[in-house]
């Protein structure tokens, strides 16, 4: 299927019925036809017909969507990005294992590595991933996992993803990219040779802000034992929330395209303003990621950052008075929002982590919807006026 048909067609081979939508079978069991069928269903992965929190028939069309998405052999859905993540991760790892990880990452990331990892002997080494030599160098014996996000969350740092799935190789460590913000849409890790996908379908998947969920894409043998982490940790997603990506995944195409057209014309106008010190968005040609960006991705995304003279006040004066951009957390609906990085998606980390992040006092950062890209402009015009 060409580009725009996949999305729209992704998934159904799985639908069960002859309904054109999947059906959300909101149940959280399923009757046994007898002893020896129930016996057969608890001793498979997976199961979709079994209990809801291993396995559900509208849960697994969604699972089949992503996966044919991201080109990858199976996928699980999660009831959010971080059940997703945290899961992949300790999928992958042990007691005494070694992780390199990038030193921008969503902060939920960072404090799992960071904070929990740690108290059970599993240690991270935070590197610049853009710095191929720097990141191999960071490799140890004992590292299991090279663990990257890009673009990445709050500056747009651009990861040279075929480059890091050729040092995994070469080194047999498992590699695994947080493609939330580009989405499959933008970029395809795993054709890059990446091992794992992570998502935060909250975003772009579903693309409404009208649910939480996550993902994990990657091989049939790792997402089994990604599967045992669901099974054991019950971060399962509702048939319901399942359903909602699901139908979110049919327009990706469509809104992608628009909120990467939207986002380059803000950048450019933000970057022409003198209130402006600097803007981070892979579209533009001054942004140290764009020849990578240019060959890795299809469009340059819907998320930007900007920088303002100020510091903490300036950044948060500008954010209250948005207009038409509403003034909250989250990303990749169709609503633009803004958020001051450091008071509110950066805010629990410590300073030295959000130094190592990259987010500046006057930071802001713009998830860019699908209003006209002119309204856009004046609101963000007046709002620094």
């Amino acid at each position: 299927m060409r580009e725009h048909t996949l999305p729209v067609h992704a998934g159904a081979h799985a639908n069960p019925s002859h309904a054109l939508a999947v059906p959300i079978y909101q149940t959280s069991t399923f009757r046994f036809d007898s002893a020896a069928h129930g016996a057969e269903l608890a001793q498979q992965t997976a199961p979709t017909q079994l209990y809801t929190r291993w396995g559900n028939p509208t849960t697994h069309a969604l699972e089949c969507a992503i996966a044919e998405l991201e080109g990858a052999e199976a996928a699980l859905a999660f009831a959010s990005g971080m059940g997703a993540g945290s899961a992949a991760v300790l999928a992958a790892v042990q007691s005494g294992d070694h992780v390199v990880a990038a030193n921008c990452l969503y902060s939920g990331m960072t404090d799992l590595f960071e904070n929990v990892l740690a108290r059970f002997g599993v240690h991270t080494t935070f590197v610049d991933p853009t710095d191929l030599t720097a990141l191999e160098a960071a490799v140890r014996a004992e590292t299991k996992l090279i663990y990257v996000e890009t673009p990445a969350n709050p500056t747009l740092q651009i990861t040279d993803l075929a480059a890091v799935a050729e040092l995994g190789r070469n080194r047999r460590i498992l590699t695994m990219a947080d493609n939330t913000w580009a989405s499959p849409w933008n970029t395809r890790p795993i054709a890059l040779g990446i091992d794992a996908v992570v998502h935060s379908a909250t975003k772009y998947l579903a693309g409404h802000s009208d649910v939480v969920a996550g993902a994990v894409a990657g091989s049939r043998a790792f997402v089994d034992r990604v599967w045992t982490m669901l099974k054991v940790f019950g971060a399962c997603i509702s048939p319901h929330d399942a359903f909602l990506v699901h139908r979110g995944i049919k327009t990706l195409g469509v809104r992608v395209e628009r909120h990467n057209a939207s986002a380059m014309a803000l950048a450019r106008a933000l970057a022409a303003d003198p209130r402006v010190e600097r803007v981070y968005y892979p579209g533009l040609e001054d942004h140290p990621g764009h020849a990578v960006a240019a060959e890795q991705m299809r469009g340059f995304g819907g998320m930007l950052s900007f920088e303002l003279a100020g510091g903490i006040d300036a950044g948060k004066r500008a954010v209250e008075r948005l207009r038409l951009v509403t003034h909250a957390v989250s990303l990749g609906g169709t609503e633009s929002l803004a958020v001051h990085a450091a008071s509110t998606t950066h805010g629990t980390l410590s300073e030295a982590a959000r130094r190592r992040a990259g987010v500046s006092p006057g930071l802001i950062r713009v998830s860019v919807g699908l209003e006209d890209e002119n309204d856009l402009i004046a609101d963000f015009r007046q709002a620094l006026s």
